[in-house]
C-alpha cells in the first residue's frame, strides 16, 4: 500500500490545525483592537496558543524533510526559522503591559503568516489530488463498465 495519500492527509490536517490556530490570534488581536477584549485576556488567549503553533509548524516542517518533499521542507524552513528565533529570544509571547503598542505589528505578522499557511494549503491540496486520494472517491461514481450501477461500485469500494 502507498503511504503518500495518507500522508498527504496528515499534511492536511496539520495545515488546517497552523491556519486555525493563526486565525485565533488575528480574531484575538482584533476583538483587543475593537475594545471587546481587555489587553489581560488577549494576551492570555494569545500565549496559550503561541506554543502548540509553534509545535505544530516545527513538526510540519520536520514532517516535510523525513517524508522527502524537499519543496515544501524549503519553503517552510523560513518560518520555523522566524519561530525559533522568536522563541529563543523569548519574544513569542505578547506582554500584557506594550500589547497596544504590538498591536498592528503583531496582527500584520499573524495575516501575514495566514497568508503562507493559505498558500501552502492550496499547495497541500493539490498535491492530494495528485497522490490519487480523490482518483480513488472519484472511480466510484466513473467506472468503465456499464452494466455496474453505482451502489454495486460502493459494495465494492
Amino acid at each position: 500500500m502507498d503511504l503518500e495519500p495518507l500522508l498527504w492527509i496528515i499534511f492536511f490536517l496539520m495545515n488546517m490545525g497552523l491556519i486555525a490556530l493563526n486565525l485565533y490570534q488575528i480574531v484575538s488581536l482584533s476583538d483587543l483592537e475593537a475594545d471587546y477584549l481587555n489587553p489581560y485576556e488577549s494576551s492570555s488567549r494569545i500565549n496559550h496558543v503561541v506554543i502548540p503553533e509553534y509545535l505544530l509548524h516545527g513538526a510540519f516542517s520536520i514532517l516535510f524533510l523525513l517524508s522527502g518533499h524537499w519543496f515544501f521542507f524549503l519553503a517552510t524552513l523560513p518560518a520555523a526559522y522566524i519561530n525559533l528565533r522568536k522563541f529563543m529570544k523569548r519574544e513569542h509571547l505578547i506582554d500584557v503591559t506594550e500589547v497596544f503598542r504590538v498591536l498592528s505589528v503583531e496582527k500584520k505578522l499573524r495575516i501575514v503568516k495566514l497568508g503562507f499557511y493559505l498558500l501552502l494549503f492550496v499547495l497541500v491540496m493539490t498535491r492530494i489530488y495528485a497522490a490519487g486520494t480523490f482518483s480513488v472517491v472519484m472511480s466510484v461514481f466513473h467506472s468503465d463498465n456499464e452494466e455496474l450501477d453505482i451502489r454495486s461500485s460502493i459494495l465494492e469500494f
